[in-house]
């Protein structure tokens, strides 16, 4: 049963439980009562308390009745670059210093940097943004790791990491403002708990962008193809670094559209990883500020 934070109507979020077509609010069944609480957990504690919270669940909401939102409340989500050879390919086919993401590729310390703040993260059919002052824009389908203080991993989700491929490429400084801006960011629909996936490491993955209701670029990979141990990002996420109310962290891309695609307002972009589900989200292009 994944976790996923919901609401209905105009209520406060709640974190929940989805067993099939139903919600079990967690913290009316004597669980925890927000994500941060949940995500500062131990695996063996959390585990126990929502199995408690499933056999004591109730008649829970129909899941058609409420809306699902990104799955976090207070942590901040954090990314890493280059951990798939195609992300490699395709930055240095963009960037105007080629061997920069080579040499990232081959390092022993990988690429992490901050991608966004809650309040900049999209939920489910939320919509994502790209920059006005951007020429160059694509989707970055992702698993992402739900992680507690300790650096242990409690579940995933799927991420975009929503990328200006033109500002980047224009020079690797101006990572910030390619990676980190309102709506920049998807989460969701759920976090699957860690105990209910086989195994992390070869996980599918599908990108669909849909444009004026049509399939406009497809494409398909699998967590099999991370140049990186998931064990390792996180173990340099950790590095000097602390975070007290979890921390999501997103693996890389093994997908990118090519040279001559950018998202466009009006698009919808899906991310389908199995296990979990699929995150879909309208495309918006943000006004100049």
């Amino acid at each position: 049963m994944p976790l996923c934070v919901f609401r209905v109507g105009g209520a406060e979020p709640r974190l929940g439980l989805i067993d099939g077509e139903r919600v079990i609010d967690v913290a009316a069944a004597g669980g925890p009562a927000t994500m941060t609480e949940a995500l500062t957990s131990a695996p063996a504690e959390l585990r126990s308390r929502l199995e408690a919270v499933a056999r004591a669940g109730g008649a829970g909401l129909p899941l058609a009745d409420v809306e699902l939102l990104a799955p976090l409340d207070r942590q901040e989500v954090w990314a890493s670059g280059v951990t798939y050879r195609r992300s490699r390919d395709a930055r240095m086919e963009e960037s105007t210093q080629k061997d920069v993401y080579d040499l990232v590729y081959e390092a022993d310390r990988p690429e992490l940097f901050m991608k966004a703040t809650p309040n900049r993260v999209s939920g489910p059919g939320q919509p994502v943004g790209v920059r006005a002052d951007s020429t160059w824009d694509v989707p970055e389908p992702e698993l992402v790791l739900a992680l507690n203080p300790r650096g242990e991993i409690l579940g995933y989700t799927i991420g975009n990491d929503v990328s200006s491929r033109s500002i980047e490429g224009a020079n690797p400084l101006y990572l910030p403002q390619a990676k980190i801006y309102r709506k920049c960011a998807a989460l969701g629909p759920v976090i699957a708990l860690a105990w209910e996936i086989a195994d992390a490491n070869n996980l599918p993955i599908r990108l669909t962008i849909r444009r004026n209701g049509q399939p406009h670029f497809t494409d398909e990979t699998s967590t099999a193809q991370i140049h990186r141990k998931l064990d390792d990002l996180i173990a340099y996420l950790f590095r000097h670094n602390e975070f007290p109310q979890g921390v999501f962290l997103m693996t890389g891309t093994g997908i990118i559209p090519p040279a001559e695609f950018t998202l466009e307002g009006g698009d919808e972009v899906e991310i389908a990883i199995a296990g979990i589900g699929a995150l879909v989200n309208p495309v918006e292009r943000l006004a100049v500020s």
